[in-house]
Formats: C-alpha cells, structure tokens, sequence
C-alpha cells in the first residue's frame, strides 16, 4: 500500500514522553494519530486517479487551572516536541478561564473489542484496488452503463496520553468502496460498502447492486409532489439518523438547549419502533474503542423504545453536570435497530407509495424538529398495489426525521453502514415531498 509502517505503541509513548516531560502546565494531553490512506478513483468506467497519502501529527493541550489551550504539529523532532509545548503553554497562560472547565479525563477501564485492524488492508495494493473496480465494472458493463466512484483504504493508529494517568493506543483500518452506475435513458444507481477488512467487501455485489438500480430507474416519469407511503432504503435513513447526530445527540447542544432532545429525556419522541445507539465496540460499525481524550467509549442508548434516553458526553461537558464522561469528546458510531421486515414485505403491503433509495444535498432546516431538505437521487421508484411500477423522477423533501421516525411502520431486517451510520431500510405512512425536479 506504502512505505508507511505503524510506528507502535512504544514509539507513540515514547514521543508523548517528550512532550509531557517537557510540559511546566498543572496537566497535559498528547494525543498522536498516524496514518496513510490511499484512494483508487473510476469514471466512465475506467479507472484515472491512484494517489495516497500518509501523515503524523501530535496534538497537545495545556491546562493552568481553568484555562486551556491546545495545538497540534507534525514536526515529530524532539526540537519540534520542545516548540510545540512551549506555544501549547504560552497560549494556555494568556486564556480567559473556562468557568466550565474542570479537569482533563483520568484514566478509564480499557475496554474489550473486537480486532478492527485488517493486514489486507494495510498491505492492499493499487493492483488489487484495480481487480476489484475491475469486478465492479463489469457488472455495470451487462446493462450498457458507467460506473463512476471510488475504492478508498485508510490505516492509521492513535494514541493518547496525559499527566493524570490516561495512557491508551489503538490501530485500525478502513475500507470504502462507492459507485453511481449511470444507464442509458436517464437510469442512475447507487451502491456502497464500508468495512475494517477490504476483503469483506464484495466488489461485485456493489456493482451489481448500482446497475439493476440503474436499468430499473430508466425513462423516469413525473410524480407529483405531495406525502405518500414511502419505503426508505438503508442509505437514506442512514442519512436521517447522521441529521439527528448533527442536531443534538451530544451533551453540548442539549446543555444549551439547542438539541432536538433538550427538555425532553425521559418523553417519546418517536415511534416506539426505533431503538437508536451509539456503540463504537459494535462489529456493524469501525470500531473506535476510545475518543480523542482517551477515554473508553461507552454504549449509549440514545432513544430506547422511542423515548429519548441520553446523550453523548465528553469529559467537559459531563463535569457540568457531575457526571461522568461516556468517551465522546469526539466521534460518534450511531447504530439503529434492525427489524423483522424485508423490503419485499415493504412492498407488497403499499397501496400507492415512493422508493427512494438515497438522498442527496441534504441540508437541516430546523435543528429542532431536525427537518432536512434535499432530494432524492439514484433510484426513486413509485408503488402501486404492492409492487414497483415503474421510476419516477426525483423529488424535493422537505420532512422532519422526528415525524417521519413517528410513522415507521415496518423496519427491515439487514442494516448497512453508510457514512458512518448503520440503518435498516423503514417503510414510513407518510413522507413529505415537497416539489418536483427537472431530472
């Protein structure tokens, strides 16, 4: 894959030693993250770009009392160590205290987890990232269509010390492969997996996903907008499970009261359907056995049964309530409950209804209702009497996930990771489609 070896966790301690020795601050933090990625890019079914790029950078926060500052280099000398700490200190000195503030983390339980580093990854070559585009191609090749997207491999390792005690490591890799298969006659589809180990990606089921897509949705017709029984495939409610992340799972908003969540703990929100968590130790999703402060990462049942549950807490924000850190100072790994449904069952119970397989452009038009707007892509298809009848052109959505999340009827069995999120398709009584597209 590259020149690029994992330094180790002696190397990483011993770097980190540096730079807490160096520290006159009442506590310190260094966290050090190195890595390589690499990247294999297709259009038009034919592969033109190769590239990668590998780093290591170490960050340091200085605490005097209630002021804080941090900064980060990837100058790993130990005069470059020496310098950072230095700036890190004389920033830290010149803050204004952080009434917040309390301490940094002391050191929690190290946590068990399953192996999320994958050699096949780290030594995948372009050679082999071209067999695998090669596999997907051809799939889009028996339709008559193009497939454009990517194959992108990451290995990194990150590791966290301070003066209080906290002293942890982790490696791990990443896989991503994505494709939108364009057909002749206005067909468009979409696929993607995401795995630690590249070798459970099947190139060639994700091709064959993207191009029946594709030859399905040719010669799209227009629909009028309006609501309608709507089956969401994983993609898409992946997508509004991340809205709900970026609009108030972590303590901070709710604290302020700008969480969809703030004031509502303990009250149903949603259908009693959805069970939603954050779990980074779940195989479903890349394990991150720990966050940025070092901290283990907790299972979090952020709405349980409907009822919303809890919220993610760093260090920080858990001393403003006295409590204690859930090992989300970053990240998070949002998982929703599969059901007992297939998408065929979805199907055949739909009088008259839409299929949308992803959305695309989305955007948050109310942080409390956690309302999205966008639209619909790569294999919007309509309903009628139990079975698909043909490809409709795409819509604009203007939905709350709140409402829609309150009119699941079925939830599917599979659950696919996509953008960070794991989501089972639903089939929804009403969704709102807001306005036509010319496409």
């Amino acid at each position: 894959m590259s020149n690029y070896r994992l330094m180790g966790e002696e190397s990483l301690k011993a770097l980190a030693q540096v730079a807490l020795g160096h520290s006159c601050a009442e506590q310190t933090e260094v966290g050090i993250q190195g890595g390589y990625w690499a990247l294999t890019r297709f259009a038009n079914s034919t592969i033109h770009q190769n590239m990668g790029s590998e780093n290591v950078e170490m960050h340091v926060r200085a605490v005097f009392g209630k002021k804080v500052a941090s900064a980060s280099t990837n100058i790993l000398s130990e005069e470059g160590i020496r310098a950072l700490v230095d700036r890190v200190v004389e920033m830290a000195r010149l803050q204004d205290p952080n009434p917040d503030f309390v301490s940094l983390p002391e050191p929690t339980e190290q946590p068990r987890f399953a192996e999320a580093f994958s050699q096949a990854t780290a030594e995948s070559a372009p050679e082999e990232r071209a067999q695998a585009v090669k596999a997907l191609v051809e799939e889009s090749d028996k339709v008559d269509a193009t497939a454009a997207g990517s194959l992108f491999l990451r290995t990194y390792e990150r590791a966290v010390f301070n003066s209080l005690g906290v002293n942890t490591y982790f490696k791990g890799t990443a896989a991503s492969l994505t494709t939108v298969v364009t057909g002749p006659d206005g067909g468009f589809g979409y696929a993607s997996r995401t795995r630690s180990d590249v070798r459970d990606i099947d190139p060639r089921a994700v091709g064959k996903e993207a191009a029946e897509r594709a030859y399905n949705s040719r010669n799209p017709v227009d629909l009028e907008p309006g609501e309608y029984e709507t089956i969401l495939m994983p993609y898409a409610v992946a997508t509004m499970v991340g809205a709900l992340g970026w609009a108030g799972v972590h303590a901070l908003p709710y604290q302020e009261n700008r969480s969809f969540m703030s004031g509502k703990l303990g009250q149903k929100i949603v259908s009693e359907k959805i069970n939603i968590w954050d779990d980074a130790l779940d195989p479903r999703t890349l394990i991150s056995p720990y966050d940025r402060e070092g901290v283990a990462k907790q299972r979090v049942d952020i709405i349980k049964d409907g009822v919303a549950s809890a919220v993610l807490q760093s260090s920080y924000t858990a001393h403003r309530e006295g409590k204690k850190s859930t090992g989300h100072a970053s990240g998070s790994n949002l998982i929703m409950a599969a059901g007992d449904a297939s998408v065929e069952d979805m199907i055949a119970s739909t009088k008259r209804g839409v299929l949308v397989t992803r959305f695309h452009y989305t955007n948050l038009a109310h942080l409390m209702t956690v309302t999205l707007t966008g639209m619909t892509r790569d294999g919007t298809f309509l309903i009628e009497d139990g079975k698909i009848v043909g490809p409709v052109k795409n819509l604009r959505i203007t939905q709350s996930v709140l409402e829609a999340l309150s009119n699941v009827e079925m939830i599917g069995r599979d659950v696919v990771m996509e953008e960070g999120v794991s989501a089972p398709a639903i089939k929804v009584s009403k969704f709102r489609f807001s306005s036509a597209t010319e496409f």
